[in-house]
């Protein structure tokens, strides 16, 4: 496994070894030893979740806060998306900034999002995703942030039609329409 900083400290990009041939490919894409030598972490996962998104659809900034905020770990088993991590630890000299990258079914990476960090991602094709999470999850801890933040400034790779002059505007839950700016948002110490 080769693993791979993002900028933001504990956010990780993890490359599995994956062996393959004309047959196809096989590789561990979860093994807590491998993980553990790989990134100094050890960590228990508690559920695994499976979402499906259409193309533009985007879900987020997701978190839950303390005692039951969760460490996730994310890949993608069918087409694509950009996946983002935002640092809201108020104490931390990162706080507010984030880090992105496209994990896929044809890349394999999968992505390490720490407690203490915003979670999100846009579809860039009907995509499937596989995540483990570190806490169950609990609705009174739960908590979003606006994706289109100024003060976080995610650059989201969105398509669609641009002749209106409109910028692009991805398929959003009601939730994640009414979620608050990071200004005013519950977040870490």
């Amino acid at each position: 496994m080769k693993v791979t900083e993002t900028g933001l400290p504990g956010v990780l990009v993890l490359e599995p070894t994956v062996h393959g041939d004309d047959r196809g490919f096989f590789y561990e894409s979860w093994n807590a030893q491998a993980f553990a030598e790989a990134t100094g972490i050890e960590t228990d996962f508690v559920q695994d979740n499976h979402s499906r998104s259409a193309p533009g659809v985007l879900r987020g900034l997701h978190y839950q806060l303390p005692p039951h905020a969760q460490g996730k770990l994310l890949r993608v088993v069918v087409g694509a998306v950009y996946d983002v991590a935002v640092d809201i630890r108020r104490s931390s000299p990162t706080f507010g900034r984030w880090a992105g990258v496209e994990l896929s079914a044809h890349n394999r990476l999968q992505l390490w999002v720490p407690p203490g960090f915003a979670h999100g991602f846009v579809a860039l094709t009907d995509a499937e995703l596989l995540y483990k999470t570190t806490a169950f999850y609990h609705a009174s801890s739960d908590r979003s942030i606006r994706w289109d933040d100024v003060d976080i400034a995610i650059v989201w790779p969105l398509a669609g039609n641009l002749t209106d002059g409109a910028a692009p505007q991805p398929q959003l839950s009601a939730k994640d329409r009414r979620a608050p700016f990071l200004a005013d948002a519950d977040v870490f110490d």
